[in-house]
């Protein structure tokens, strides 16, 4: 029997491209008003991913490559470090800086129907919990009051495809794997993850694009709305399927 849903977060229940946007502008404008000298000396895109003094960092820190947040510290207190301040005042500048960052970045647009979509599985008695790979916290979107857990990358110290977010979840519900479906956009980090470990899937497919390859999820769904009607195909074929 299904007992849990689990949820990406980025991508999945809303888009992340223009939420990562406006949270670098909001970024770059405390920076530029508390710290000038590094927005003299430095880029937006030097801070973004892709950049080479990203790619810089992780060569010398690959222990937080799974942190997006550890990165974009880090590479804040290395950038004001730069520009003269201590390590002190890099430290508590980047902090703040970062809270700037993350305050706007929790500014979302749900797709939609997906408080609607949470709402009604909620409603149905499933315990709903969040995995995701990035920072955003579903009690600071105003999802609080629907999901039961969440754990990210930097909580668990590894993101998405390594299984260990997926375990770190069975192991705090106390579910078996076939009692839980893990619903998200991404056929790697989501899909092929989940399933390795026996986790029912469902494909979030909103551009209702081409599966890639390899196996494809139990089901696939091109509106949130169609998700509770999909947990319930699984349902169904999951009482055929019971756990040992």
């Amino acid at each position: 029997m299904i007992k849990a849903i689990t949820f990406d977060l980025d991508d999945t229940l809303w888009a992340v491209g223009p939420v990562i946007q406006h949270a670098n502008r909001t970024l770059w404008d405390w920076l530029h008003t508390h710290t000038p000298l590094l927005t003299q000396h430095f880029a937006l895109s030097d801070l973004n991913e892709g950049s080479a003094l990203r790619a810089g960092l992780l060569q010398r820190c690959p222990e937080i490559a799974h942190s997006v947040t550890q990165i974009r510290l880090k590479l804040l207190e290395e950038c004001l470090a730069h520009c003269g301040y201590t390590a002190v005042e890099a430290a508590e500048l980047a902090l703040s800086a970062f809270e700037a960052f993350i305050e706007a970045r929790h500014e979302v647009e749900f797709f939609a129907h997906a408080r609607s979509m949470l709402e009604n599985l909620h409603q149905q008695g499933y315990r709903l919990g969040a995995l995701s790979n990035g920072n955003a916290e579903v009690s600071r979107t105003g999802l609080a009051d629907l999901f039961d857990f969440q754990f990210n990358a930097d909580q668990v110290g590894q993101a998405k495809p390594h299984p260990l977010m997926f375990e770190t979840a069975l192991a705090h519900s106390g579910l078996d794997a076939r009692q839980v479906i893990h619903v998200g956009d991404h056929p790697i980090n989501d899909v092929k993850a989940a399933q390795q470990l026996g986790i029912w899937t469902i494909w979030v497919n909103l551009e209702a694009g081409a599966w890639p390859g390899g196996q494809p999820a139990d089901a696939e769904v091109t509106s949130l709305e169609h998700i509770p009607a999909a947990v319930a195909a699984i349902r169904t074929k999951a009482v055929r399927q019971p756990c040992l």
